[in-house]
């Protein structure tokens, strides 16, 4: 058992511990990216993204039925303004996708594709206590785009690197 924000207790294995664990380790994936990225732009972002990733967490962790500390997540139409703004940016200056890209090129590069692999479990574990418990919809938006960013993100430390992106071979 452990404890949720307002000191409920909840099995190690219940689905909002799951969805803000996940979500905690993310933030920490993003951290260890963020090491490795030179652009001040790019980590300055990121440092955005674990600010509202730690608003998500808290929101996650709070049962409202039980707890009245936390009513909203802090995800707002602006936050998912921002990534969907900076994924244009990014995606504008990538060459175009012909094939799938593996994980990879760089260090900074493969963890920022861990952290889109991260992002991804983590909208599926919030999807999952969605279906016992009510949830604020920006934070599914503010997560799938999420992973989008991370996904160019990974692309553009590629290409900022000088490394080529590997492609799949499918043959």
């Amino acid at each position: 058992m452990t404890s949720l924000v307002g000191g409920y207790r909840v099995s190690k294995t219940h689905p909002r511990l799951e969805a803000f664990g996940t979500v905690d380790e993310l933030n920490a994936f993003i951290g260890l990216v963020m090491t490795e990225i030179k652009a001040v732009e790019t980590r300055e972002l990121l440092f955005f993204i674990q600010s509202k990733l730690f608003a998500v967490g808290a929101y996650l962790a709070t049962d409202p039925s039980k707890t009245e500390a936390q009513k909203q997540s802090g995800i707002t139409d602006d936050c998912i303004e921002r990534i969907e703004e900076a994924i244009q940016k990014i995606d504008a200056t990538l060459p175009e996708m012909k094939a799938f890209v593996m994980p990879g090129g760089t260090p900074s590069a493969a963890l920022a594709h861990v952290c889109r692999t991260v992002c991804r479990r983590a909208e599926r574990a919030i999807f999952r206590l969605a279906e016992t418990e009510k949830m604020d919809a920006t934070i599914f938006v503010f997560i799938n785009r999420l992973s989008d960013l991370l996904f160019v993100i990974a692309r553009d430390e590629c290409q900022k690197n000088k490394k080529e992106e590997k492609i799949w071979d499918n043959t």
